[in-house]
């Protein structure tokens, strides 16, 4: 890991555990131990810091998935192993994270839309199609909607208009929306399958 990247992940456990604005730049220096030359050889300015920490998070997790779906066998499993990670990252998250970067930092909350609709996309829609080849998922399955829909109920669900962090517990709304949405795409096959993946997570 170069010194950048090191830097980097300091900076976005922080951002997770207290948002980012609560630290300005000379108390992130600070906070990170190094000289306010060294951290403007790094960033311009705070927001160059927000944007190169999202671009940092959004390949780490490229990697965290590769890595989980590797040890998934089947369609089903590797969709609600995607989701309980979903659910974990979202437990570690301060909220204040995701409305500080939706309220403030549009260009860097943008890198993130665009992460969804692409690799995000692409991944899911990729998952899908394995579960129908292999009977896991119904046929019936239109896979561009149901993709599209798993994205844009992840947008509703990170829009604190809609579920305010101070009164939802974002990660039993992340399981309410998705875990049963998954089981209704499920074949009787896939069904079962999937019951048996939950009893072995949950035990």
């Amino acid at each position: 890991m170069t010194f950048l990247e090191t830097i980097l992940g300091e900076i976005l456990q922080v951002f997770k555990n207290e948002g980012i604005e609560t630290n300005s730049e000379q108390n992130l220096i600070k906070r990170l131990d190094i000289r306010q030359s060294t951290f403007h050889e790094l960033f311009s300015d705070k927001g160059d810091m927000v944007k190169k920490t999202v671009a940092f998070d959004l390949e780490e997790q490229k990697r965290a998935h590769a890595a989980i779906l590797a040890e998934a066998s089947s369609a089903v499993e590797k969709i609600i192993i995607l989701l309980q990670d979903g659910i974990k990252n979202i437990r570690q998250t301060n909220p204040a994270y995701v409305i500080d970067l939706r309220t403030h930092y549009p260009e860097a909350w943008q890198m993130c839309l665009d992460h969804l609709n692409s690799f995000s996309y692409h991944e899911i829609s990729g998952i899908l199609n394995e579960g129908i080849l292999s009977g896991d998922f119904r046929k019936d399955i239109n896979i561009q909607l149901v993709t599209k829909i798993i994205l844009e109920q992840l947008n509703m669900m990170l829009n604190p208009t809609v579920f305010p962090p101070d009164y939802f517990n974002l990660a039993e709304v992340f399981r309410s929306i998705y875990l049963y949405y998954v089981r209704g795409l499920c074949t009787e096959r896939g069904g079962k399958l999937a019951e048996e993946i939950f009893s072995r997570l949950t035990s």
